[in-house]
């Protein structure tokens, strides 16, 4: 069912166009870089990959770090994930290691797993592969969604589909190949940290110093082997600020068709790393520029480029995105966690909203308009998945709590910081009143009872019980008056906050600033 959710999530465009003949990559010419003239600071490095590296050396084998990670080390970046390339079998790595695991069907890869639970770290370990191109491959009919029964028939390790996306890639070879079927001249680079050594085929060195993004071969064939470079492309431009070579370029709008045949399960995984990775706003441009806002990923479209709605409603809209994005940039920049369910919930809650008010005109209480509002977008952009996925989940339990901060009593309010979502509807409330929807005070109310001591959060539950009775009180007193609409509940209060509270604005300062220094890193959003 969670494929079904993310398959709507993520939709799918018209039939790709027809493959051309193939042409050929260029193999390229080997050069080797030494440490003054690549620049690597080895203090950039993780322990573990260089020691998967020297453990496969030690056993006699070439071993690399790769890809990625070569890059960011070059202009000066951290990396997120290492990975490495060696002329070692799958088999023959897993023999190296305690905890290695041989994974994947396209591609066989090796995992080898340092440490256990939360902390735990995973080098992935590529053998070296051979090129070869469409007309050399095994091809079946259709695509990888219309052919498993014709994939799995095949004995060879070069299985190519009807577009000629590459479906099974698992010959090896020698590094010079390795090196051409890699797609850009900025990832097609090796890194022996044990000589401190760069190996480039390709100009590799020299586009990254000059910040250029190069396919290597022609674009247009390599983008049909594999369409998701199509959208890698785009977050190395949004996540590097490199500029596009122009042939590399040219073909984007013509080939963004092909993702129609990607599996779900790979767009969902770029669209999160669009989003996620710290770079979200400038990707966002990026998509725009490549013509990419439509077509590629529907809930990005209802977004930035909703049906429904004008005027103030799309202003307020492009207000609260452009805040959630901008919110999970800032979290990842200060090493913060960041989660799917979050940010996907903030791009489509004006789509929630609308329906939501409408519900409330019509005359529903908030909290089951709301929720016939949350299972109508669902059923509009998602799809029935009957409440399951932990990612649908999350999302639901963020918006339905909305309510529930908006209307506060001395009864809910301690139940409600109990929840083990608190803190992601609160931070979803935070985005909320920061962007006009809400009143200010509403949020800071909420973050001063979060942060405060047991004496704190016990004498604002006291103003609310008072102010509680003296409404009563005060409806009890006056003529009754005929409603227009459903009453609001006696018990049910807001409370105007007393902005000559110091503490109070002391821990609001203290919250910005960041989280307590005995503070775990909330996990939320």
């Amino acid at each position: 069912m969670i494929k079904k959710f993310i398959h709507r999530l993520l939709g799918r465009g018209s039939a790709p166009p027809a493959a051309p003949e193939p042409a050929v990559i260029p193999l390229g010419a080997r050069r080797e870089f030494a440490r003054e003239e690549h620049g690597i600071d080895p203090t950039l490095l993780d322990a573990n990959a260089v020691r998967v590296v020297r453990t496969l050396k030690e056993a006699g084998y070439e071993a690399y770090v790769v890809g990625g990670a070569v890059r960011d080390l070059i202009v000066g970046l951290r990396p997120k994930d290492f990975d490495v390339a060696t002329d070692a079998t799958p088999e023959q790595v897993k023999a190296l290691f305690r905890r290695a695991f041989i994974i994947g069907r396209r591609f066989r890869l090796v995992h080898v797993v340092f440490g256990r639970g939360r902390e735990h770290e995973t080098i992935e370990v590529s053998t070296f592969r051979a090129y070869l191109d469409a007309s050399a491959a095994e091809q079946v009919e259709g695509n990888e969604k219309t052919a498993k029964g014709q994939l799995a028939e095949k004995t060879s390790g070069h299985v190519v589909d009807a577009s000629g996306r590459v479906l099974r890639d698992n010959v090896w070879g020698p590094q010079i190949e390795d090196a051409a079927r890699r797609d850009f001249t900025i990832n097609a680079m090796y890194y022996d940290p044990v000589s401190q050594v760069v190996v480039d085929y390709h100009g590799g060195l020299a586009d990254a110093k000059a910040r250029v993004i190069r396919m290597i071969g022609d674009p247009e064939t390599r983008y049909r082997e594999d369409p998701v470079r199509i959208i890698r492309v785009v977050r190395f431009a949004a996540k590097l600020g490199f500029a596009l070579e122009p042939a590399t370029e040219a073909p984007i709008g013509k080939m963004a068709a092909l993702l129609a045949n990607v599996p779900i399960s790979r767009l969902f995984d770029e669209m999160v790393k669009l989003l996620q990775t710290g770079h979200a706003l400038a990707s966002i441009e990026q998509l725009k520029k490549r013509g990419l806002e439509r077509g590629v990923f529907p809930v990005l479209e209802a977004a930035l480029a909703p049906t429904r709605g004008g005027g103030a409603s799309l202003a307020a809209r492009e207000t609260f995105v452009r805040l959630a994005l901008e919110d999970t940039d800032r979290r990842v920049a200060e090493g913060r966690s960041v989660v799917p369910s979050f940010l996907l919930a903030c791009l489509l809650w004006h789509d929630v909203l609308q329906r939501w008010s409408a519900n409330r005109e019509g005359g529903e209480a908030a909290f089951p308009a709301l929720q016939q509002a949350v299972d109508a977008v669902f059923d509009a952009r998602i799809g029935d998945i009957s409440g399951r996925g932990k990612l649908a989940a999350d999302m639901r339990e963020i918006w339905l709590m909305q309510p529930r901060f908006e209307r506060r009593t001395a009864a809910s309010v301690p139940a409600l910081l109990g929840q083990p979502r608190f803190r992601a509807g609160y931070d979803f409330l935070r985005l909320r009143a920061d962007a006009g929807e809400l009143p200010a005070e509403l949020a800071d109310w909420w973050e001063d009872y979060h942060l405060g001591s047991d004496e704190d959060r016990e004498a604002m539950l006291q103003d609310l019980r008072a102010a509680s009775t003296t409404r009563v009180r005060r409806a009890a007193a006056e003529p009754a008056v005929p409603a227009a609409g459903p009453p609001a509940p006696a018990a049910e209060v807001d409370l105007p906050i007393d902005g000559s509270d110091a503490p109070a604005r002391r821990r609001r300062r203290r919250r910005r600033r960041g989280p307590k220094p005995d503070e775990a890193a909330p996990a939320s959003s």
